[in-house]
């Protein structure tokens, strides 16, 4: 489904199907998490939301199906003014549920800025640790 199709021309008016369909054994996964995945599905949940907090707006260029069992996401965003490109992959299982989540960001320099206020949005909490703490 492109941009047009599913109505959404920016803003965060769209909500991933997805994020309320994760099964009990999710894994959520993507260049600006370190140290190993994130695993279950209210940390999943946890994370996505607060990355969405930090988006300025998404501006979609394509959202659909691919093969059997997949699902993508392409936008861009900004997160205090940087610009991010972003693909989101799902993997379904068997009842549709997503199991697997990956979330790339690019370029680089936006990407490291993400992680690093995702790690100030998770301080003092066990996900903190999936994002880096400074620009060292």
């Amino acid at each position: 489904m492109s941009n047009t199709e599913n109505g959404n021309s920016g803003g965060l008016s769209y909500y991933p199907w997805w994020l309320d369909k994760l099964a009990d054994n999710v894994t959520g996964n993507g260049s600006f998490i370190d140290n190993g995945p994130i695993q279950g599905p209210e940390a999943v949940r946890s994370v996505v939301t607060a990355a969405r907090e930090l988006y300025e707006f998404q501006d979609f260029t394509y959202t659909g199906d691919y093969g059997d069992n997949g699902f993508i996401e392409e936008y861009t965003t900004q997160v205090q003014g940087e610009t991010l490109h972003v693909v989101v992959t799902v993997a379904r299982n068997a009842a549709g549920e997503c199991e697997q989540l990956v979330v790339n960001h690019r370029p680089r320099n936006a990407m490291l800025l993400f992680s690093r206020e995702m790690h100030k949005k998770f301080a003092g909490t066990p996900l903190a640790k999936h994002f880096l703490a400074d620009e060292s």
